[in-house]
Parts: structure tokens; sequence; C-alpha cells
């Protein structure tokens, strides 16, 4: 295994973004009136979250039309059915990749202090290794692909050429969580930990959108329009810092969807419709995570109202629902997580301490935020 970052693509702070929204130019030490408990309900909102989100779309199927004939609306949680083409027996409330993922990451950056491209491979295989990869069905292709590399000796910056799927968006949001209000450190960030197992300009734009999200909405005075153009201002630096590759613009696909999301005409079933008919819910970054901000506008940024469009929306659902679940829940806090729905979380997943790992981020979030701006 090579674990060499040498010569791999600056990702450094080099001037402020552009079209920041106004309420997340600033790291969040640049703010009057600190409060760390609130910051601390925000990036347990954010973890828990995502966990939410994840569990909820866990059972969903193929299609909206599918999921609402199978279980009508998913308003708990649920175990998939045996003959789910992915997480078949799966029980109530069990996390998937998404958020097993985070959680690895998320240990890595608490251990080191901040994200190292090293250590997200050293994540990677450590939760490959726990789950057992090799026989898991639910590894996405990207991140199977980039781990055999890696395990090959591939250098980090390209063990994940080609990779353009969803897998590094969806564990990005603990990048965010790390940056409170700082939304080009997120984007950066989470653009350096794309690269072991997916090296394109689309996944880096996907995963720069969600955790710059998820920064913005660390902020006291974040509203939910700031958070979504983080989302797209995100995008836009993200895409600046992964290998050129074929595949539609991320930014512009959440401005579509947000687009979507906010059609005076018709229901909410309408255009969830809209969003997958329009933008997909397939694997591809291009399509889950523009997805994924659509339902937080849908939702107006609740996290529990978000959890149950994701999964009507289906397709890939745990991951739309983990991302779109954990900008919610950064920006609402973890208040808005019900007591019940985290226990239940706690029980369905006992190898992955949320609190413990919340307490880890919020710590490195912290001193994040006292170094001089």
């Amino acid at each position: 295994m090579r674990l060499s970052s040498a010569n791999a693509p600056s990702h450094t702070s080099g001037g402020s973004a552009k079209r920041l929204p106004p309420n997340c130019t600033f790291p969040y030490s640049t703010m009057q009136a600190r409060s760390t408990s609130s910051l601390r309900s925000k990036i347990y909102g954010g973890l828990y979250g995502q966990a939410l989100g994840d569990a909820f779309g866990m059972p969903a199927l193929l299609s909206p039309a599918q999921t609402r004939a199978r279980f009508g609306q998913i308003a708990h949680f649920i175990p998939a059915p045996d003959d789910h083409p992915v997480h078949g027996g799966l029980p109530a409330g069990r996390i998937t990749d998404d958020t097993e993922q985070a959680i690895w990451l998320a240990r890595e950056i608490i251990r080191a202090g901040g994200v190292t491209l090293e250590g997200t491979a050293r994540a990677l295989l450590s939760w490959y290794d726990a789950i057992g990869g090799d026989a898991c069905p639910f590894v996405g292709p990207s991140t199977r692909r980039g781990i055999a590399k890696i395990r090959a000796g591939i250098d980090l910056r390209h063990s994940g050429l080609g990779g353009d799927t969803n897998g590094a968006a969806m564990r990005a949001s603990v990048v965010g969580l790390i940056h409170p209000g700082d939304v080009e450190a997120a984007a950066r960030d989470a653009a350096l930990t794309a690269l072991p197992t997916h090296n394109t300009h689309v996944a880096c734009a996907a995963a720069a959108a969600v955790a710059g999200a998820v920064a913005c909405a660390l902020r006291p005075d974040a509203e939910l329009r700031d958070i979504l153009a983080a989302s797209i201002t995100a995008a836009q630096i993200g895409e600046k810092l992964g290998a050129p590759a074929l595949g539609a613009s991320v930014a512009r696909r959440i401005e579509l969807a947000i687009s979507l999301a906010r059609d005076e005409i018709g229901d909410d079933r309408s255009r969830l419709q809209a969003i997958y008919d329009l933008i997909g819910t397939g694997l591809p970054a291009s399509e889950a995570t523009p997805a994924a901000m659509g339902v937080v506008a849908l939702a107006d940024g609740d996290p529990m109202r978000a959890a149950m469009l994701a999964a009507e929306l289906s397709g890939d659902a745990d991951t739309i629902g983990a991302m779109a679940c954990a900008v919610c829940g950064a920006w609402r806090g973890i208040e808005a997580i019900p007591i019940e729905m985290r226990q239940a979380l706690r029980d369905a997943n006992p190898d992955y301490d949320f609190d413990a790992v919340a307490e880890g981020l919020l710590q490195v979030a912290l001193q994040a935020s006292s170094k001089p701006a």
C-alpha cells in the first residue's frame, strides 16, 4: 500500500471563494457571541442526521411508484425486504456504507486533528476490512476499484481516477462538520477526501457541495437560502480539484433541483417526481447530490421531513437521505431529531458510537475555529 501524497493537487485555501453566501463567508470564529452548546447541537445534528436519512432510505426501492406500492409512505424505520436488490435482510434503523464510511473517516479526522489524504485512505481500508468488503453487496463500484488500487500500491493521486459516482459525497458531511462557517475550507478538504476513490471533477464537486452546505449550516445565523447557495459555490470550488471526466455540472444540476423543489405548481409528490425524472436518483455524483439538495429545499431544512422525502424519492435513497439529512440536521440541530429516533439508531448500530464521534468532531471544529483567520 502506497500512501503517498507527494505532488497531490493543492487543496490549501488560496484567496476567498467567489460568490459565497453573505452569511457563510467567514470562519465561525469571526462571529460574535460564540456558543459551544449551539455548535455541539449542530454537529450532533449533522452526524445523527446523516444516519437518520441513511436508515430511512435504506429499504426504499428503485422508483417512487415501487416504494409507495410496497410500503406506502416510509414514516419510521423499517427493515429492508429480503428481495431488496442491495440491502435485503438489513433490520430497521440499520445504517449502510454511507454513514459507515463517514464515521470511519471522522475517526481518522479526530485522530489527526484534521483531514489528510493518507488518513482518508486508512479510514477506507479499515472500513472495508471491518465489513468484509469483498463479500459485501453494497460497496460502491468506484470505492471498490479505488480500494483495490490502493492495496496494489497505486499512488493516492491516481487510485481514484475514473471514480464518478456518489461515494465521496456520501461521506463528506463529516468534513463540513469540522469547518463551521468556512465553506471554502470545507470544499477543499472534501475534495481531498475524494481523491483516493473518486478523483474526478464531478465527484469532487459533489463531495465539496455536501461539505460546503454542512459548513454553512453550522453558523448560528445561517438561513436556508445561504446553505443552498453554499452548496453551489462549494461545488464550483470542488470541480476544479479533481481530474477531468465526463459528467454533467453538479453546480448547475443543484440549481435545477432547487428550482424543481420550489415549483409553485403541484404538490410534494409531483415535485419529487420531477426531481426523479429530470435530476435522477442513481449512482452518478451528478444525480444523487443535486437530488439531495433538492430534498433539502423541499423539506425546508427539516431533517425528519427530508428523511421521509428522500425515502419516497427512491433510487439511491439511502445516499440521498444521508446527504440531505446531514445538511438539515446541521442546520436545525440535534433537537430536530426526536430522542426515540436517536435511540433507535444507537440500538440498531451498536458498533458505532455516534455521540463519541460527534464530540470528537466538535473538538476538532473548536480547535480549527480558535486558529487565527
